[in-house]
């Protein structure tokens, strides 16, 4: 078993929250929402811990380049200048195309406050990549955190983000009041 691993499980055995995962495909991008807390990341990293898989997650470059820098890139960050995002869509969708296995954990609210929108890079990243959108969540409700379900993205932004709206639905973030609805500032369909 690996150390990662034997956290993951050491963390299970106390916490009152359940994991539940099912198998992620070779590539995926994972949303992670309802994000309302910094535990949000720690239930991930245990998830993706108990299923051995290495993850990728993006944090302002600001992260990697401070002290916490190597901490961070040891636990799969990946250093973004939102000064100047142009390029970082393509650049991770074309990572993601030729990697034999690409697993990105995007949080697409992009906070932990509630907000009218999200932010549409995971999207973007996905259906440019051609790879499935895994149902990360974290649920209040049945103290229960993971993945379940998938989908690949069509381009039809309505058709899809209404898919993603009917998963999330029912689910409540750690603290539910800063729970959101998951829309696109702009959900009209994608040219090809």
């Amino acid at each position: 078993m690996s150390i990662k691993r034997f956290i993951s499980h050491t963390f299970q055995k106390f916490s009152r929250w359940e994991l539940q995962v099912e198998p992620l495909p070779p590539k995926a991008i994972v949303i992670g929402a309802p994000h309302t807390s910094n535990w949000d990341a720690i239930y991930m990293l245990v998830a993706f811990w108990h299923s051995e898989r290495n993850l990728r997650f993006l944090v302002k470059d600001s992260v990697i380049r401070s002290p916490l820098g190597p901490i961070a890139r040891a636990f799969g960050a990946v250093g973004v200048d939102r000064h100047s995002p142009h390029g970082v869509v393509s650049d991770i969708a074309q990572q993601a195309r030729h990697a034999t296995d690409f697993t990105l954990c995007l949080a697409p609210k992009g906070t932990r406050s509630k907000r009218d929108t999200w932010r549409s890079g995971f999207y973007h990243i996905a259906y440019e990549a051609g790879v499935p959108v895994v149902f990360g969540f974290i649920d209040s409700h049945t103290r229960t955190y993971g993945w379940r379900g998938s989908m690949m993205l069509s381009g039809d932004r309505k058709a899809d983000m209404d898919r993603i709206r009917e998963f999330y639905e029912p689910l409540a973030g750690i603290h539910p009041e800063l729970t959101s609805t998951p829309r696109l500032r702009d959900e009209s369909p994608l040219e090809n």
